[in-house]
C-alpha cells in the first residue's frame, strides 16, 4: 500500500466574515499599539470595534452556513469530543470553527464588547475620572491582547499540526487540508 498526497478544499469564510476579522484586528492593533488612550480617535476606533462585534453577532444568525453560530457553537459535548480527540493525537477536520476555536472567538468578542462598554462608561458623568473603571478597561485590554496572541499562535501551530491553512483561509475564504490518503493496490 502506497500513500498519495491529497488536498481537501472547502469554502468556509464568506467575505463578511473575512472583512470583519481583519477590520477587528486592525481596530485592536491601532487602539492598543498606535493611538493614545482617551483620544477621540481611540474612542472612535473602539466604537467601530464594538459595532463590528454587534454586526458579527447578527451575521451569526443570518449569515452563510459556516458563519452561523449553530454550525460551530461550542457545546459541552462538542468541546469534550474535540479535547478527547486531541488527547488521542487525532485532529479531526472542522470545516468552520472547531469547538475550541469557537470558544476563543466568543471570548475575544466578549472582551471587545467589555472594552467598548468600559470605554464608554469613562465618558459618562457618573464615571468620569473614575480610576477603577479605567483600571478595569486597561485590564480587559491586556487580557484581549494576551488572548489575541494565543489565538494567532494557535492558528499558526494548528495549521502545521492539522495540515490546514487556517491563516490563509481568513484571506481566501477557502480552507485547504493537506493529508496523506492510503492508496490501495
Amino acid at each position: 500500500m502506497r500513500s498519495t498526497h491529497s488536498e481537501t478544499s472547502v469554502r468556509v469564510w464568506d467575505p463578511f466574515v473575512r472583512v470583519f476579522h481583519w477590520s477587528l484586528v486592525s481596530c485592536v492593533v491601532l487602539n492598543h499599539f498606535v493611538v493614545e488612550d482617551g483620544e477621540t480617535v481611540h474612542q472612535v476606533i473602539g466604537y467601530i470595534a464594538s459595532g463590528l462585534i454587534l454586526a458579527r453577532v447578527a451575521w451569526g444568525f443570518v449569515g452563510s452556513r459556516h458563519a452561523r453560530f449553530a454550525d460551530f457553537f461550542p457545546t459541552p459535548t462538542r468541546l469534550r469530543a474535540q479535547l478527547a480527540a486531541l488527547r488521542a493525537g487525532q485532529h479531526p477536520f472542522h470545516p468552520g470553527h472547531s469547538p475550541l476555536g469557537a470558544l476563543m472567538m466568543f471570548a475575544l468578542m466578549a472582551l471587545v464588547l467589555a472594552l467598548g462598554l468600559t470605554g464608554f462608561l469613562q465618558t459618562t458623568d457618573a464615571f468620569w475620572g473614575d480610576e477603577q473603571v479605567q483600571e478595569i478597561h486597561e485590564a480587559i485590554a491586556s487580557a484581549l491582547i494576551a488572548l489575541a496572541g494565543v489565538h494567532g499562535l494557535a492558528a499558526i501551530v494548528l495549521s502545521r499540526v492539522e495540515r490546514v491553512n487556517l491563516v490563509g483561509a481568513m484571506f481566501t475564504g477557502i480552507k485547504r487540508r493537506r493529508g496523506e490518503q492510503p492508496e490501495l493496490r
